[in-house]
């Protein structure tokens, strides 16, 4: 099937998103602008990743269906968890070792999340979309009330994310569609002009609200942390909705790069924890704004590029037709100088 570019050029906007949020985090506390940047990044980017897988998901219940995905998504886990263990031993991070292999590292939460959206969707495939969806935004405010509900097992991040997942499930092309009209995406601008203006007068945010692994006690909010909540729902639904309305349907050059996301994902996390450890980069003016941005893009592209996504194709998706494809036509290259 030939891919559509709305979609790839979607996920790329979104990952170097990822990747140039990773990169500014340990600088936004000295900057209110680039804080404000952080976190109106941080209203949507993940939202809206969450909601194309779901768009893309299947939710089928049979055995083949669950153990490919284990495949796909728990042995890399299991194996990245291993190997980021051993790397963050590597380069002195000091806490390289955690209670348990399913308290995750970096930003491999997203592959154990990703297996439980897929198996949550087998049950909530079966009951009415807006029916659904609410209970999923029903649970994902209450688990805020749960402390033992964290970081382990990914499960705040699970339970809270889900809706995004199950409203991309829900969702046709044609109502996607809708967000291209101009009508649309004038209000788009106003949308989210408004909401950075909103992040860089309102009192600072705890990122935590966004990031979704704690509960509402360790946030510091108890009793209307539920309120909290819903208003983040409610912002990275809007946010999401207004950056996707945006979004070019035609190919380009790099369009391409947008299927090789889960590649940058999990990879640039060597990069950026290098970073932080040795204290290399520096943000002081706006020329180093630039660079970060520059910095970025040259991450995404080298970890999207065929080099990387053949060398690390057994590891993320357990297949080497990469790496067979590159032998075989060394191997006809060499016959043809044979026969010459």
């Amino acid at each position: 099937m030939e891919r559509n570019a709305y979609f790839d050029n979607a996920k790329l906007l979104l990952i170097f998103l990822v990747v140039f949020g990773h990169l500014i985090q340990p600088f936004i506390d000295g900057s209110k602008s680039m804080g404000t940047l952080y976190t109106w990044i941080y209203t949507f980017h993940m939202p809206a990743f969450i909601f194309l897988a779901g768009f893309f998901a299947k939710g089928s219940g049979n055995i083949n269906y669950i153990l490919n995905l284990a495949k796909k998504l728990i042995v890399p886990y299991l194996l990245f968890q291993a190997i980021y263990t051993g790397y963050y031993f590597f380069i002195g991070k000091s806490n390289w070792l955690t209670d348990s292999v399913f308290y995750p590292h970096w930003s491999l939460w997203f592959l154990f999340s990703l297996f439980c959206w897929h198996l949550l969707l087998i049950m909530y495939r079966k009951v009415p979309a807006i029916a659904g969806i609410a209970i999923a935004i029903l649970v994902g405010v209450l688990i805020g009330y749960f402390d033992k509900i964290g970081h382990t097992f990914s499960l705040s991040r699970t339970f809270v994310f889900f809706p995004f997942f199950l409203l991309g499930y829900w969702t046709s092309m044609e109502q996607i569609r809708i967000l291209k009209r101009n009508s649309f995406r004038v209000v788009s601008i106003v949308l989210m002009a408004g909401i950075a203006v909103a992040i860089y007068y309102l009192p600072d945010i705890n990122s935590g609200w966004l990031l979704a692994s704690k509960s509402y006690s360790r946030l510091g909010v108890d009793t209307l942390g539920s309120i909290a909540r819903l208003s983040v729902y409610i912002t990275s639904i809007i946010m999401s909705a207004s950056v996707l309305a945006w979004i070019p349907e035609r190919s380009f050059s790099l369009t391409y790069l947008g299927s090789r996301t889960l590649y940058v994902y999990l990879l640039h996390g060597f990069i950026i924890q290098y970073f932080r450890q040795t204290n290399l980069l520096h943000l002081d003016n706006f020329i180093d704004f630039l660079g970060f941005v520059v910095i970025s893009a040259v991450i995404v592209f080298l970890l999207s590029s065929k080099f990387i996504v053949s060398i690390w194709q057994p590891l993320i998706e357990m297949s080497t037709s990469r790496l067979r494809k590159y032998f075989r036509r060394k191997d006809q290259l060499n016959d043809k100088h044979m026969s010459a």
